[in-house]
């Protein structure tokens, strides 16, 4: 099949590749409930070498640049707990984590996680974090403009393949909260 944005080879339903999923991301792949249907989140594999946005989107397809998300990890503290929680932009744009998360999350400090604390607890590789298998209980921050877009890329779990999936898809993940302003200009 092919893909419906970028310049892969194959594209394949996700529930037809959960073999080249991470546990948690294809466990939800085989739990997938919502108003898009599962074989409509694809997979294509990648390169992990050319994983980083620039590079890719040079190597895929420069149209990818505007269909590409970024999934971080954030800690967010508050007296003396450390909360986690998810946020996804457009990969031309920079989570606002000082201003739109700390306030959603109502922090008194927030930061990007850790990469042994974001690996750790979403049982996934850094630079593949989804947000499609993270943990039920973490709040998930999307930016409008990631729902608007028809098709996103976005990570597998892997360093290696990239899933595609209808933009509306965020919204409806547990613990979704379309937020205004989270993602900034990178410029």
């Amino acid at each position: 099949m092919r893909a419906p944005i970028g310049d892969f080879d194959q594209a394949r339903p996700a529930p037809d590749c959960l073999d080249l999923l991470t546990a948690p991301v294809a466990d939800a792949v085989r739990a997938w409930r919502g108003t898009v249907p599962a074989d409509q989140l694809l997979y294509v594999d990648t390169d992990p070498a050319i994983a980083d946005t620039a590079v890719f989107v040079e190597h895929h397809g420069r149209d990818l640049l505007e269909a590409s998300a970024n999934c971080v990890v954030v800690a967010a503290r508050r007296g003396g707990g450390t909360s986690l929680a998810a946020c996804v932009v457009l990969s031309s744009s920079r989570v606002d984590v000082n201003g739109a998360v700390r306030k959603q999350l109502g922090a008194r400090k927030a930061s990007f996680a850790p990469m042994d604390t974001a690996t750790g607890e979403t049982g996934m590789e850094y630079g593949g974090i989804t947000p499609i298998g993270l943990p039920a209980d973490w709040p998930l921050l999307v930016d409008p403009a990631v729902v608007d877009v028809p098709w996103v890329l976005i990570g597998s779990g892997r360093r290696r393949g990239k899933l595609i999936v209808p933009g509306k898809t965020f919204a409806e993940l547990p613990g979704a909260v379309v937020l205004e302003g989270l993602g900034v200009s990178a410029g």
